[in-house]
């Protein structure tokens, strides 16, 4: 149960990592104006590295995280599912709820121990969502279709 002591470098390192993890992400979605921010991005990286830890390490011989894993996917799911909205025949919001996925994926590799990989792919989830935004700025094809942009959906194209 060392894990769960404040004391213990092992609990700070988790929670440092799922902090830092969710302010990556989480800061290219708040300069961006999207529902899920710093904060819940924060929150959620957190949250999931909690719940999986504790699948595999409170129940004894009968702790199994790929269960908690399981189960938090499909509970991510629909919390992505709420973010997403349909005006006007468009629907909205899919990258968002795609993200708060992936903080869900990075807080269970946090909680599975493997800090350097959640923390490489945060990294490489903003290099996503900044660079396909600048390919679809520059390629003029990539930006047809509900992905144009245009005035009256102000630049917000989730």
């Amino acid at each position: 149960m060392e894990y769960f002591d404040p004391l213990s470098r092992g609990f700070w390192d988790t929670v440092g990592v799922a902090v830092l993890c969710g302010a990556i992400i989480g800061s290219e979605r708040q300069i961006r104006g999207k529902p899920a921010g710093i904060r819940t991005a924060i929150l959620i990286c957190l949250g999931t590295s909690v719940f999986i830890h504790l699948g595999g390490s409170n129940l004894g011989d009968n702790g199994d995280p790929t269960r908690v894993l399981g189960q938090l996917v499909t509970g991510v799911g629909f919390l992505g599912a709420g973010v997403m909205l349909s005006r006007d025949g468009v629907v909205t919001g899919v990258t968002t709820a795609a993200v708060i996925w992936v903080l869900a994926a990075v807080g269970a590799t946090i909680g599975l121990g493997h800090l350097l990989a959640a923390v490489t792919l945060s990294v490489v989830t903003v290099g996503v969502l900044v660079g396909v935004e600048l390919l679809e700025s520059s390629v003029r094809w990539l930006a047809r279709g509900v992905h144009r942009r245009d005035s009256t959906r102000n630049g917000d194209r989730e």
